[in-house]
């Protein structure tokens, strides 16, 4: 049944999952200091299950949240638009976006559980502040006007600062926590002064009326040119291009670990969303002015972002400089600017966002739970010990490799195609082979969990996967190999997702 309502009065109902998400968060703020969550409970290898105690119940009051959001979400497919220059976008692309936002918070709430309670941190404020990120993510991918985009920024950023910075008792932590603060409010500056050179060039903020008057000429052609330049560099740094990138393995390395599954994967999709709908809508008449510019952040990113993986030895270093490496694979998507890429890029967020928070979570497991056993020689001999874990991690790495029978392969073959439709031909190129180099670091790891012995008895690694942990890794992996092997379904629905995002003259 289709809805149609007034945007002047009935705003509120367009932001209806945002609402859920923003007020479930304060809930579990205010039950988190309610004075029955204090961390302090007795170590789960003395007798303690984090996944019923501890505070895990807010981690589960949380979950409650996700779900009512993704509620509203599945009703606002209901729901009839009325024009397409309101602030708010009430469309496939936004709703799609949505769902990969709420599966990276469930996922990683599903992961933190025994993390929160072994490194005795206040679960109601970080459960909380993982909510209030998600709904800045979502404010950011339904945004139809650039101070909208720049408020949803800011929310899911500020959030994010503070999750970064969250375990008060790691230096590491809090240096992460600052340097990313800084960083962060500088790359903000170069976002919010690129809005307001744009506003002056068109007179509008409005997405939509700003490619009206781009594409009308009306438009004055220097301050657009530095507004985009200024907006790339913003995005940039939020999607963690070269040379944009410098904060992302210092801050992902010191970040707690499920604090980084969420970092890498949501807020780098929330940044591809908004970035891939305001260069489409707004400057898709302009495409020659901004697609030489994205086109060797591309490529730069891509090569650069591989080559520094190959020679890290710890595993949250080398997964941020694959995470690194995987926005460069993005950016091509982006440069490109058609149908086939768009739903590319929504599939490979998908994707991506399975197999990166799987990963991290064997990686926390392994880590016991803490900031420890982080190097490649502690996976040694873990896959025969611990054999169901470490076929996942397996899958999980040859997903982001890119392998022949999983989601990760497909949705490089979606870019791929995105690519070839706009001739990028020199890109697809520099794509496939630095796929094919990031098979060394991916395998590497796989290579140490079957093909290696631990030293000694002392170095084998243990293992603790309570049961949220365990449902995240089969729900990841289930949808890893069916993307894989049945991706019709996944990639018909991104493409129905953004029919009418833009006029996709290429």
């Amino acid at each position: 049944m289709e809805l149609d309502f007034s945007r002047q009065l009935h705003y509120w109902w367009a932001l209806l999952p945002e609402i859920v998400l923003c007020v479930w968060g304060m809930v579990v703020l205010v039950a988190g200091v309610s004075g029955k969550h204090a961390p302090g409970a007795a170590d789960p290898d003395e007798g303690g299950d984090p996944s019923f105690s501890g505070g895990a119940d807010l981690g589960w009051l949380a979950l409650v949240g996700v779900l009512g959001a993704a509620m509203a979400n599945g009703w606002l497919y209901g729901v009839h638009e009325v024009g397409n220059t309101s602030m708010i976008a009430i469309d496939g692309f936004r709703l799609f976006s949505n769902w990969i936002f709420l599966v990276a918070a469930a996922l990683t709430i599903l992961i933190s559980f025994s993390y929160v309670y072994r490194q005795r941190l206040q679960a109601g404020e970080f459960y909380g502040l993982i909510l209030l990120a998600s709904a800045g993510m979502m404010f950011m991918a339904g945004a139809r006007d650039l101070i909208v985009v720049f408020l949803g920024l800011e929310v899911m950023s500020i959030s994010v600062y503070a999750l970064t910075a969250f375990n008060r008792r790691d230096k590491k932590s809090a240096e992460a926590g600052l340097k990313y603060f800084l960083l962060g409010a500088f790359a903000t500056g170069f976002l919010l002064y690129g809005i307001a050179l744009v506003y002056g060039a068109t007179g509008s903020t409005n997405i939509a009326v700003i490619g009206e008057i781009v594409s009308g000429g009306t438009a004055s052609p220097r301050l657009l040119a530095v507004g985009i330049a200024l907006l790339t560099i913003g995005f940039g740094f939020k999607v963690s291009a070269v040379p944009f990138h410098m904060w992302t393995p210092d801050v992902y390395e010191g970040a707690p670990a499920p604090v980084t599954a969420f970092m890498s994967a949501s807020v780098k999709a929330a940044a591809f969303v908004a970035f891939l709908r305001v260069f489409v809508v707004a400057f898709d008449s302009v495409h020659e002015l901004w697609y030489p510019i994205l086109w060797w952040l591309a490529a730069l990113t891509m090569v650069a972002a591989n080559l520094m993986a190959l020679a890290q030895s710890n595993v949250k270093r080398m997964l941020a400089y694959s995470s690194i490496a995987h926005a460069g694979y993005l950016l091509v998507a982006v440069a490109a600017a058609n149908e086939n890429a768009a739903a590319g890029l929504l599939f490979y967020l998908f994707v991506y966002t399975l197999m990166n928070i799987g990963a991290f979570a064997v990686v926390i497991g392994v880590a016991q739970h803490g900031e420890e056993k982080l190097q490649i020689e502690d996976y040694s001999g873990f896959g025969w010990r611990h054999p169901l874990v470490g076929v996942a991690l397996t899958i999980f790495l040859l997903s982001l490799a890119g392998f022949p029978g999983t989601g990760g392969f497909m949705g490089k073959i979606y870019l791929l195609q995105g690519a070839a439709d706009s001739q990028l031909w020199y890109l697809m190129v520099i794509l496939v082979l630095t796929t094919v180099a990031s098979y060394w670091y991916y395998l590497r790891v796989a290579w140490y969990m079957w093909m290696r012995d631990s030293a000694s008895s002392e170095s084998e690694t243990a293992y603790f996967s309570p049961l949220p942990m365990q449902l995240a890794l089969i729900v990841t992996v289930a949808l890893i190999l069916y993307t894989g092997l049945f991706p019709g379904q996944a990639i018909d629905f991104a493409r129905a997702s953004v029919e009418g995002l833009g006029t996709w003259s290429r």
